[in-house]
C-alpha cells in the first residue's frame, strides 16, 4: 500500500468548521485545549529562564560564527541517553524536553553546525517518551579543522576537533556522546544504512515462568504481520505492519540472592531486527508477561500473528516504557545496501569509531555518578523490603510470599477477574481505520492496476497509499518508533 498523508492546516475557515460534525468539533476543541495547556507550560518555563538570566550575570554579546570560513566533514556520532524524564527522542513543536532538542542546542552552542536544515542530518531511530538508548547514532556534517582532502589522514584524525568533549560539556548529564566515525561518503545515512537494531527490555523475574515466555517468544522470529502487537499509526500513513524479527531471547542481567530467592533477579528480553513498529516491543512484552504469569498459553502469540483468524487487535495495556533501551545498531558496509541498490565494489564506507581515553574516563565517571544516585535509592528500598519480608514471615507463618515485581510493569488497571486476550473486546480493523482517516482527509487512498490482464494473474488490483511525513518514515525505519 501507498499512503499520502494530508497535513492538517493550522486554522480552518468558517465554511470548513460548518461542515464538521458535532463529534469532530468536540475533538477539535479538545485538541486546542490540550495544545493551549502545553503552550502555557512552555511560556512559563521561558519566563522562568528569563528571570534567572536577568538575576544572574548579563550575557556577553558574541559575534556570529562565520561558517563560510570553515571546512566540513560527514560523520557518524554515537551517544547514549537515559530517556526516563524526556518526551522522546524526536524534536516536537510543543516541548523542549526531547533528546533531539538538547542535541541540536548543544551542536549549535559549540558551533559544530549552523542549523539542523543545513547539517545533512539523519537519525538511526526514534524512541518514544520514557525510552532510553545505549547506542543511538546520527549522521551529519560538522565543522572540521582540515580540508576535505586531508580529513582522513591518521594524524589529522588524532588532532581533529574533540567532538565528544565539546558536546558533553553542554549536554544534560543524562545525555553523553561516546565516539564519532569519519565518513568518506557524504550520502551515508544513519537511518537508511542501518541494517539492524537491537532492543533490550529489562524486567524482574518475580513469579514469571521464563520457560513459557521463551516458548512464546520463539513464534515471533521471522517475518510476520504485527498489527496485533503494536499501536497502529494509520493516521500518519502506516498501513503495512509486516516486519521481521531476526533474533529474540530472554537472558539474566543481574542476580540478587539476598531477597526472597530469585524473584528479585533482573532479566531482559532482547530483540533484533531491521525495523520496528510504533510501540511494538512494549506490546510484545505485555503479552509475554501475561504468558509468564500463567494467564495466557504460549501459543497466544501465534494466534495474534494470524491476522486472518484475528484481524482485529484485542484490547490490552502495554508494558511500561521505563525498561526499554535501544541497545545496539549495526550498519551496512556500503551506503545503499539496505535499499537493495547496487553498490560499487571497493573499500567499506565505514571506519573505526574514534574514542578518546580522557573523554571515555570522564563519561564513565559521570555515569557512575548517576548509578550512585539510583543505586542508593534502590539499596534503601531493598533494606526496607528485607525488614518487611522478615516481619511477614515472623508474624504470619505460612503466608505465601509476595512476588508482584513483574506484574507492576503492565500499565493500566488490573481487573479482579482476568479475561483471556482472544475473548476481549476488539479494536477497529485496519480497513476501518484506513476508511476513517480517508473520510477525515488525513490520508488519500488510491487504487493502481497491477496489469493483471497482461500477467494472467487473478489477484485484484492493489490499494496504494503514499506516505508523506517524517514521522511515518521514521516509524517504518526505526523505532520505535518504537518503540518503540
Amino acid at each position: 500500500m501507498e499512503v499520502k498523508v494530508n497535513k492538517k492546516s493550522k486554522s480552518c475557515t468558517e465554511d470548513e468548521l460548518l461542515c464538521l460534525s458535532k463529534e469532530e468539533l468536540i475533538d477539535k476543541i479538545k485538541q486546542l485545549e490540550a495544545h493551549n495547556t502545553q503552550l502555557k507550560s512552555i511560556v512559563q518555563k521561558n519566563l522562568q529562564s528569563r528571570d534567572e538570566t536577568a538575576n544572574g550575570k548579563a550575557k556577553k554579546k558574541h559575534r556570529p560564527f562565520d561558517f563560510a570560513k570553515c571546512f566540513k566533514r560527514h560523520i557518524l556520532l554515537r551517544f547514549y541517553y537515559l530517556g526516563w524524564d524526556y518526551q522522546g527522542f524526536a524534536a516536537q513543536e510543543d516541548s523542549i524536553e526531547t533528546i533531539e532538542h538538547h542535541m541540536f542546542a548543544a551542536l549549535k552552542k559549540v558551533c559544530l553546525i549552523e542549523s539542523r536544515e543545513t547539517s545533512n542530518y539523519n537519525r538511526c531511530g526514534r524512541t518514544d517518551k520514557g525510552v532510553s538508548a545505549f547506542h543511538q547514532v546520527i549522521s551529519l556534517d560538522v565543522r572540521s579543522k582540515f580540508a576535505p582532502e586531508l580529513q582522513l589522514d591518521a594524524n589529522n584524525l588524532t588532532n581533529e576537533l574533540d567532538y565528544c568533549a565539546m558536546l558533553n560539556r553542554v549536554l544534560p548529564e543524562e545525555i553523553r556522546c561516546l565516539a564519532w566515525m569519519p565518513m568518506v561518503n557524504p550520502a551515508y545515512s544513519a537511518r537508511f544504512d542501518c541494517r539492524s537494531r537491537t532492543y533490550r527490555y529489562f524486567f524482574p523475574r518475580g513469579d514469571l515462568n521464563i520457560t513459557a515466555m521463551e516458548e512464546s517468544a520463539r513464534y515471533l522470529v521471522g517475518a510476520h504481520d504485527f498489527r496485533n502487537l503494536c499501536k497502529m499509526d494509520v493516521g500518519n500513513g502506516v498501513v503495512s505492519f509486516v516486519r521481521s524479527i531476526d533474533a529474540i531471547s530472554i537472558k539474566p542481567s543481574q542476580r540478587d540472592s539476598e531477597l526472597d530467592g530469585s524473584s528479585y533477579d533482573m532479566m531482559y528480553l532482547e530483540l533484533r531486527g531491521k525495523a520496528f513498529l510504533w510501540h511494538q516491543v512494549r506490546c510484545i512484552m505485555a503479552v509475554l508477561l501475561l504468558v509468564g504469569q500463567g494467564r495466557e498459553e504460549p501459543s497466544v502469540v501465534k494466534d495474534l500473528l494470524d491476522v486472518e483468524q484475528n484481524p482485529c487487535k484485542p484490547q490490552y495495556s502495554m508494558a511500561s516504557d521505563v525498561p526499554l533501551n535501544l541497545y545496539d545498531c549495526q550498519f551496512n558496509e556500503k551506503s545503499g545496501e539496505s535499499n537493495g541498490e547496487e553498490t560499487m565494489g571497493g573499500e567499506s564506507d565505514l571506519s573505526d569509531w574514534i574514542y578518546k581515553e580522557e573523554d571515555l574516563r570522564r563519561t564513565i565517571s559521570d555515569l557512575q555518578g548517576l548509578w550512585m544516585k539510583h543505586s542508593v535509592k534502590t539499596t534503601m528500598v531493598r533494606e526496607m523490603l528485607k525488614t518487611l519480608h522478615s516481619i511477614l514471615e515472623d508474624r504470619f507463618a505460612g503466608a505465601p510470599p509476595i512476588r508482584d515485581q513483574s506484574a507492576l510493569l503492565t500499565q493500566g488497571v488490573r481487573s479482579k477477574e482476568y479475561c483471556p486476550l482472544l475473548q476481549r473486546q476488539r479494536c477497529e480493523s485496519l480497513e476501518n481505520r484506513i476508511e476513517h482517516y480517508a473520510k477525515k482527509r488525513r490520508i488519500e487512498v488510491s487504487v493502481k492496476s497491477n496489469d493483471c490482464s497482461a500477467s494472467g494473474s487473478d489477484e485484484p488490483a492493489a490499494e496504494h497509499v503514499r506516505a508523506g511525513t517524517d514521522r511515518n518514515s521514521n516509524v517504518d525505519h526505526g523505532v520505535s518508533g518504537m518503540d518503540n
